[in-house]
């Protein structure tokens, strides 16, 4: 018989125009099976913006489905919801699988960004203020780069006008033109990234879960870890979804067919060393 399935997912990105989920029933036929769900981070965006309402509407929203869903929950936060909860990582599988939404692998939050520029400022202006003793600390570390992404405002995604929200959209993401190199860039780093952080701060992981750069994919490491991204809800690219067992680590497609999401192709699968798996007490 299967074990318990922690089923994780990042990025649903609720609320703005630019995600496939309008509806969030359309998530149930995902969540069938699943013993524990995590949503990793920009599960929606609880930043302040032009229209707050709109901002707490999709949050009761979200707290609402969850309350229905029947396996226990958790939200990690990630640089747009960084006020969702007080989980910022996670460790599952006896410490073999770390989860975590992926910013905090960039000292400036968001590379691409209009905003990187500052957030980069801040983030190194608070690790400046921090106890040397401190400053190494992984729970430190993550607790800046959550206040320093609550205070950065929303952009476009406030925006209720769908032509509005995509000429802003188009403004913040790809212009000027040199900001789809630095996207291209953030792609290419992040799993070098994630698998040096892993080495440094949780040397245990054999797998590193993250989102945040929205480009889907799995990253065999020459450490032997494997650097996961499960990808976004948003446009133009496609999610997936992580599940860990104690039969290991599997990640599929996820495909929207009629109206509701479903698991498409297997993209991987991997055994993990534990002989047991332990669903996982959130990491404060």
């Amino acid at each position: 018989m299967r074990g318990i399935v922690t089923r994780i997912f990042s990025d649903l990105h609720y609320g703005e125009h630019s995600s496939r989920l309008r509806h969030l029933e359309r998530l149930r036929p995902l969540l069938a099976d699943a013993g524990q769900i995590v949503f990793n981070g920009d599960t929606l965006d609880t930043r302040l913006g032009r229209d707050g309402r709109r901002s707490f509407d999709r949050r009761a929203e979200i707290e609402g489905f969850i309350r229905e869903i029947d396996a226990p929950t958790i939200l990690v936060t990630g640089n747009h919801d960084a006020d969702i909860s007080g989980h910022h990582h996670l460790e599952l599988a006896q410490g073999e699988v770390y989860v975590t939404h992926g910013d905090i692998l960039f000292d400036d939050i968001v590379p691409w960004s209009r905003d990187a520029a500052e957030a980069g400022r801040q983030v190194a202006a608070e690790r400046a203020r921090t106890p040397a003793a401190s400053r190494g600390i992984l729970e430190e570390l993550l607790e800046i780069h959550r206040r320093v992404a609550r205070a950065i405002p929303q952009r476009h995604q406030s925006e209720r006008n769908r032509v509005r929200f995509l000429a802003r959209y188009l403004a913040d993401t790809i212009w000027p033109p040199h900001r789809a190199l630095l996207v291209l860039a953030a792609w290419r780093a992040l799993p070098g990234r994630a698998a040096a952080f892993a080495r440094l701060h949780r040397p245990a992981a054999r797998f590193v879960v993250t989102g945040h750069t929205h480009r889907r994919g799995i990253w065999p490491m020459a450490d032997g870890r494997v650097v996961i991204n499960t990808g976004s809800f948003t446009l133009p690219l496609d999610p997936a979804a992580v599940d860990v067992s104690e039969e290991g680590v599997t990640v599929r497609e996820i495909v929207l067919r009629r109206g509701e999401f479903r698991f498409g192709r297997t993209l991987g699968t991997f055994p993990l060393a534990a002989a047991q798996l332990v669903a996982g007490e959130p990491s404060p």
